[in-house]
């Protein structure tokens, strides 16, 4: 897997007809990083706007940088988006561990599944790449697919030894459902229906009280909902 260790590494002295030129580490560094930054940010924009089939040319066309910079930087697209996406991904991975700490097994199962909808919705196209990013240990999203694969297999555990979850299911089910409906939901035909198709799925996968809250939840929203 392809991590981005510190890209803004300066290389030794060099001497160029004459004495040793030492280059300025400290104002190399800076200018790096702020090249990194200004990359990153425009990369982000372009993918609000175009959903991650944005082409890497056309980010670097943006940035007003060649290719060969930008590809300098982020070597395939997953490593961009491993980095454009690390501090969301993270902080789901954070959310989850919090839940187990403080929430009840199928309330904290249902709030960690809704909030993994909203960051669907919010990254769009997203979650296609990281489907298939799961299973791929080379994969620059690799790592980061594999904590939130394993926060959501926790969740499960635990809601299933409660008795609220239906124990036929695998973290692997689970991710897979994650992953349907995060795809699902970012259509524009379904996006309004992401609430909905939540509670549906919920429904099916948790039981007993909190189960049958939602599908009550559901029940009474109307049959102008189940359209």
């Amino acid at each position: 897997m392809y991590r981005i260790i510190d890209p803004f590494i300066i290389g030794p002295p060099i001497r160029i007809y004459g004495p040793l030129i030492h280059l300025s580490r400290c104002y190399m560094r800076a200018d790096a990083k702020k090249n990194y930054s200004h990359l990153l940010t425009v990369a982000h924009d372009a993918v609000i706007e175009h959903g991650t089939e944005v082409s890497m040319r056309d980010i670097a066309r943006r940035a007003e940088v060649g290719l060969a910079t930008l590809l300098r930087h982020f070597p395939t697209r997953e490593a961009l988006f491993e980095a454009l996406l690390r501090t969301n991904l993270d902080a789901l991975t954070r959310r989850a561990s919090e839940l187990e700490a403080s929430t009840p097994p199928a309330e904290a199962l249902l709030t960690w599944f809704r909030e993994w909808i909203a960051f669907a919705q919010s990254h769009r196209g997203v979650v296609a790449m990281m489907a298939s990013a799961h299973t791929n240990p080379d994969s620059a999203l690799y790592v980061a697919c594999a904590a939130l694969h394993a926060a959501s297999a926790r969740l499960l555990l635990r809601a299933q030894a409660e008795g609220t979850a239906r124990i036929d299911m695998t973290g692997d089910d689970l991710f897979g459902l994650m992953s349907a409906l995060g795809w699902l939901v970012d259509l524009p035909s379904f996006a309004p229906r992401a609430g909905h198709l939540v509670q549906i799925v919920a429904s099916a996968i948790l039981k007993d009280e909190l189960g049958d809250e939602v599908e009550n939840q559901r029940a009474r929203s109307g049959p102008d909902n189940a359209r």
